[in-house]
């Protein structure tokens, strides 16, 4: 672990209450309604937020503590926010190098060429900042930060200006960020489809106040957190291109010894993905079908089961070394007798790749 952050922040109508101890790799997502405090979270980290008697340290490096207070400029960090804000009067090749100010060659550890290639905007180099689309200005914000080579990128909801044509054209570039750079991001958000797509590692805030921390898949299937009851509860599952079947346009994906059929054949074999199983589409038998459509059907453990309302139940499966969402009625719960413990099968109508 080596982000850490502690603080306990009151303000006239707002407190917030921070501890944490965050991964130095990967997707770091900072998830919650508006008002929840991720801002002031991110802001406390990048040092644009000064909390009396907190606590942030990076790599074994104290940010903030006691007497000592780093600023901003001196954090090895670059800042993405919710609109672009790139230089108006400057064309794209300008407003990149202007960010190189900030660095010696000796410290550049990914090169503008790359930040360039990986974000897909060397055919925008000469256009003038306002000339581009919105997509493109913030494909352009994001090469920017790349460019001064920081050791923690931090993104404040990049996406939300965008619609979500827009948004879909972005998603893939902050993949591209996440598998080729060795740099953690700490990605805030209010979107749960940017959430899966992208972290690792989720945190969860409420009225500022973290609900819980830790893996991502952990995170989604905690009865005990409100993602896990959300309209479109889902579960997410790391799993491996195994083989494709052209002609039905078919791909079988393994995970832990279970063998998932996803439709499409998109992904070459060797390939790893998340796969996204909404609990809705997920129900539960006590003996093995046969005669089914459903190509998906996995024996599993109930784990755990929480109410909702007075219709649904949500229940937690362990499918392999994975949990499993899945969302039944109360009726057909007390008709199956399911209880904790029980040996069920898990019938899976549809999976969804992300990619």
């Amino acid at each position: 672990m080596s982000l850490k952050v502690q603080f306990d922040l009151q303000r006239e109508g707002f407190a917030m209450d921070v501890e944490l101890n965050l991964p130095d790799s990967g997707i770091t997502a900072i998830f919650g309604p508006s008002g929840s405090g991720k801002t002031t979270l991110l802001r406390a980290i990048a040092g644009l937020e000064h909390i009396p008697g907190g606590e942030i340290s990076f790599k074994g490096q104290a940010w903030q503590q006691d007497a000592t207070f780093t600023p901003t400029h001196l954090r090895s960090i670059a800042y993405v926010f919710q609109e672009p804000s790139l230089f108006a009067h400057l064309n794209v090749r300008q407003n990149l190098e202007y960010g190189l100010k900030r660095i010696g060659k000796d410290q550049r550890r990914v090169s503008l060429d790359n930040a360039v290639a990986l974000l897909e905007i060397d055919k925008l180099l000469e256009r003038q900042a306002h000339a581009l689309s919105g997509g493109e200005q913030q494909r352009v914000a994001i090469a920017r930060a790349l460019a001064v080579s920081p050791e923690l990128l931090l993104m404040d909801e990049p996406l939300s200006s965008l619609d979500n044509k827009l948004k879909e054209e972005i998603l893939p570039y902050l993949e591209s960020l996440h598998k080729e750079l060795d740099i953690p991001i700490l990605y805030v958000s209010h979107a749960t489809d940017e959430v899966a797509r992208l972290a690792d590692t989720l945190v969860i805030l409420k009225s500022g106040e973290i609900l819980g921390a830790g893996p991502i898949q952990e995170m989604l299937t905690r009865l005990d957190l409100p993602l896990s009851h959300q309209k479109d509860a889902e579960t997410l599952i790391h799993a491996t291109v195994t083989s494709i079947d052209v002609e039905f346009n078919l791909t079988s994906m393994e995970c832990g010894g279970q063998l998932f059929t996803v439709s499409g054949n998109r992904l070459a074999p060797g390939t790893m993905a998340r796969l996204r199983i909404a609990a809705q589409d997920v129900s539960i038998t006590l003996d093995k079908q046969t005669g089914t459509s459903i190509q998906n059907i996995f024996p599993a453990t109930v784990v755990e089961l929480q109410e909702e309302g007075n219709a649904q139940v949500m229940i937690k499966l362990q499918l392999g070394d994975n949990p499993l969402l899945a969302r039944l009625t109360r009726k057909s719960v007390q008709e199956l007798s399911i209880t904790t413990g029980m040996q069920v099968y898990a019938q899976i109508k549809s999976v969804a790749v992300l990619a």
